[in-house]
């Protein structure tokens, strides 16, 4: 039973109202869903995503407003590739980040054929526009400041930097089941070695690993990730997961209700934290699909706590 590429990607903000600002109003993603951390309600949890918040859409963040900056290294999910329409999309971002001022690399051909840039969010989070040739996908926001053209449509797929070489085809080819599309010495660093991955069909699932022995341990803070997530239909197929993961001696969660979907999570070689998510219900099962994501939403069973969660929360 295979993994059908991402589902979703959770980072870290420390400053909830810029990160609203930055994720919607400059890269015109919708904000699906305001709700809470269910482990922590102290903290919202924000979803952007594309106008219907579709799997393999969505980017999340958790806003603890006293971390501190992430710091780089080994045991860390330290990209976000997100994917747009063709070429002119990437040249359109280039022109919009430099009227927006916003730090940016140079556009490139990802692995010699795709056009990309990097950049990064205000908090130092690193992101990756990659052109998907037009891949149909994604729901155009009509809300969105920038036009459908040119708009995000969804996941691309995450980078990760790991201590371990031996462990990375073993697990995310052996035991995760994703296709090894290439791997080799990094041109930049002899002592990094570097793999591509690819969960499900590459558009929306690419997973970039650097094997990087000399680098220290990461610390989670703002611009980071703190966890990413694959997809999978329904909690039979989670179930097939979780003893498949068993098996090999990794412990993964049981399927955790989170209204909007069910949830397993478990922390890889490496030091990853993955977690394998169902494609339902949906971010529309509590809201309207044309206000979704404009006031708090609770789910059912934190609902009697709306008052005292509110309360803790700073306003957006």
């Amino acid at each position: 039973m295979q993994l059908n590429g991402f589902h979703h990607l959770t980072a870290v903000t420390s400053h909830a109202r810029g990160n609203v600002d930055f994720y919607t109003q400059l890269l015109g993603m919708r904000l699906v869903k305001k709700t809470v951390n269910q482990d922590d309600v102290s903290a919202y949890h924000l979803y952007y995503a594309d106008a219907h918040g579709s799997p393999g859409t969505d980017v999340t963040f958790f806003d603890w407003a006293s971390i501190g900056p992430q710091q780089p290294g080994t045991g860390a999910i330290d990209l976000m590739a997100l994917r747009v329409d063709s070429r002119a999309a990437i040249d359109y971002w280039v022109a919009r980040f430099d009227a927006h001022q916003i730090s940016h690399g140079e556009p490139f051909l990802w692995h010699g054929d795709r056009p990309a840039v990097h950049f990064a969010d205000p908090e130092g989070q690193r992101l990756l526009l990659i052109s998907d040739d037009g891949v149909p996908g994604g729901v155009a926001w009509d809300k969105s400041p920038v036009p459908a053209a040119y708009a995000i449509k969804g996941i691309f797929g995450a980078g990760i930097t790991v201590r371990n070489r031996e462990q990375m085809t073993l697990l995310y080819r052996d035991i995760l089941g994703f296709e090894l599309l290439s791997e080799g010495v990094d041109p930049n660093n002899p002592l990094h070695y570097q793999y591509l991955f690819a969960a499900g069909n590459v558009v929306g699932g690419a997973l970039m690993v650097q094997v990087a022995p000399d680098l220290p341990p990461s610390r989670l803070g703002s611009g980071g990730v703190h966890h990413m997530a694959f997809r999978v239909p329904d909690q039979a197929a989670q179930e097939f997961w979780i003893e498949r993961l068993q098996r090999v001696g990794l412990q993964p969660t049981q399927s955790i209700d989170r209204f909007y979907f069910r949830s397993v999570y478990a922390r890889v070689p490496g030091n990853v934290l993955i977690e394998i998510a169902t494609d339902g219900p949906g971010f529309a099962t509590d809201e309207p699909l044309e206000t979704m994501g404009e006031t708090l939403a609770l789910p059912p069973f934190l609902e009697p706590q709306r008052a005292q969660i509110e309360a803790g929360l700073r306003p957006i």
